[in-house]
């Protein structure tokens, strides 16, 4: 038996009835020999974690625009917060730890500049709209490896794409990396904005303090433990009523006080300009975007290949750009 499939055999023999088996994978887009070591969802792991998109994670916004301090957190950070809680309740779970890893890397990887804010920019100008998670799919299917895509298993495209919105997530993993987002974003992003000054830990309601917890560990023990709870032996990832409708109150309150009244988003408006003002630009001066993207328009459209190019801008890429084509360069004299 090679290495990887001693490791199908273990998960065989060690995971729940309800978990998806690498051996059993529906396999990817486009037919290829399997690595003796690894097994498909681990492999698929290491591709998304070596793949240019993940990179620029380091440089995309969360929640705080560019912010002054070593702490806050970035996509990239939000991103590897997410595949500890990820991990955590799958293992608890005896689900498969890689398949929901190798889901939770990829989750953001088509995330704009400027997070939500950039977000709402392209869909208000790209035709049929925007979304992240249908562009981090794009992402991994088509933009990776110059334009040949990482041809990822099916379950883990499944969720990627359905890590968010309506439509569910095929298989238990997907479902909890869905969960384990919204744990991550809204436990961090309180910390963050207690940090920056924005909330005190008192601002958050006394009943979802006492429910949920009064700190960040706490928050996320509560959340973890409680969908552990309510998962273990079901065909499904769950959570109890009373647990869910406290995190769903802390969520609006976090929209409410932070996403988006605080002073923290009074330069988002700016950031949404400077997109629309670089989507208006390349759509018009398509002979400028990268041969990659030039090559995108060809065969897909310009919308799409603007789109795909302004998508994968870092926040400081995004930036320079825009003063490169948009800010008058002071006149030397000689």
């Amino acid at each position: 038996m090679t290495i990887r499939e001693r490791a199908e055999d273990v998960e065989r023999h060690s995971l729940s009835e309800y978990a998806v088996l690498s051996a059993d994978s529906k396999g990817r887009q486009t037919q290829e020999p399997e690595c003796d070591m690894r097994t498909c969802f681990q492999h698929d792991v290491d591709r998304i974690t070596y793949s240019k998109a993940f990179r620029r994670l380091k440089h995309k916004t969360q929640v705080f625009l560019q912010p002054e301090g070593d702490h806050y957190r970035t996509r990239l950070t939000h991103t590897l917060e997410v595949t500890r809680i990820a991990r955590t309740i799958a293992c608890a779970l005896f689900i498969n730890e890689d398949l929901t890893e190798a889901i939770a890397l990829g989750h953001d990887l088509g995330h704009t500049p400027f997070g939500h804010a950039g977000e709402q920019a392209l869909d208000e100008v790209v035709p049929g709209g925007f979304t992240h998670n249908g562009q981090s799919l794009r992402v991994v299917d088509r933009l990776e490896k110059n334009g040949a895509g990482l041809n990822l298993t099916d379950e883990v495209r499944d969720g990627i794409v359905c890590h968010c919105g309506p439509i569910r997530a095929q298989t238990l993993e997907g479902r909890v990396v869905h969960y384990a987002d919204r744990i991550g974003y809204i436990s961090h992003d309180i910390d963050d904005a207690i940090r920056a000054g924005i909330l005190k830990s008192s601002d958050i309601p006394a009943h979802l303090r006492d429910t949920l917890g009064d700190s960040l560990s706490s928050r996320i023990n509560t959340l973890v433990r409680d969908i552990v709870g309510q998962s273990a032996g079901h065909n499904d990832i769950l959570m109890s009523a009373h647990i869910h409708s406290s995190m769903l109150e802390l969520r609006e309150f976090m929209f409410e006080r932070v996403y988006r009244n605080s002073a923290a988003k009074t330069e988002e408006s700016k950031a949404r300009d400077i997109l629309k003002k670089l989507y208006e630009y390349y759509t018009v001066h398509m002979d400028e975007l990268p041969t990659d993207y030039r090559d995108i328009c060809e065969q897909e459209g310009v919308p799409r290949a603007v789109c795909d190019y302004i998508a994968g801008m870092t926040d400081r890429y995004a930036v320079a750009k825009y003063v490169e084509l948009f800010i008058p360069k002071g006149w030397g004299i000689l």
